[in-house]
C-alpha cells in the first residue's frame, strides 16, 4: 500500500457545542493518509497520474472553512467522506486537532480510519 500524507492543514472555520463558540472561527489542523497505488505516476512523472494533493487540500480548506458543525467528530466523517468520493484514494486515515479545547490539554480530536486498506 502507497501512502500519500498531508500533515498540518491549518483550516479556521465555526465548530463547537458552545454559544460562544459558534460566534467566531477556531483554527482545526487536519493531518490525512491516503492510500493509492503511485507506481503508474512514478513511472510517467505526470501530476495526472497520481492523487493531486494540492487539490486535496484545496477542496478541504473551501468545505472547512465553510462548514460550521457542532462536534469535530461530524467534521472529521465529512472530511473522510469528501477524500474518499472526490478523490482516488481507497482508504483514508484523518487527524483532526482542536488544539486548547480542552484546558491543561496540549491537543484534542480525533482520528478516524474510512475506505478498504488495499
Amino acid at each position: 500500500m502507497d501512502i500519500i500524507y498531508l500533515n498540518d492543514l491549518k483550516i479556521d472555520t465555526v465548530i463547537g457545542i458552545y454559544d460562544w463558540e459558534r460566534r467566531i472561527r477556531q483554527t482545526i489542523s487536519l493531518d490525512l493518509e491516503m492510500a493509492t497505488d503511485i507506481r503508474k505516476a512514478a513511472a510517467s512523472d505526470s501530476i495526472d497520474d497520481t492523487l493531486n494533493y494540492k487539490a486535496v487540500a484545496k477542496r478541504l480548506i473551501q468545505f472547512v472553512g465553510d462548514s460550521q458543525f457542532q462536534l469535530v467528530e461530524t467534521l472529521t466523517e465529512r472530511v473522510a467522506e469528501i477524500i474518499l468520493s472526490e478523490f482516488k484514494v481507497s482508504w483514508v486515515r484523518v487527524r483532526l486537532n482542536k488544539k486548547g479545547a480542552v484546558r491543561y490539554a496540549g491537543d484534542v480530536g480525533v482520528i478516524i480510519e474510512r475506505g478498504v486498506k488495499p
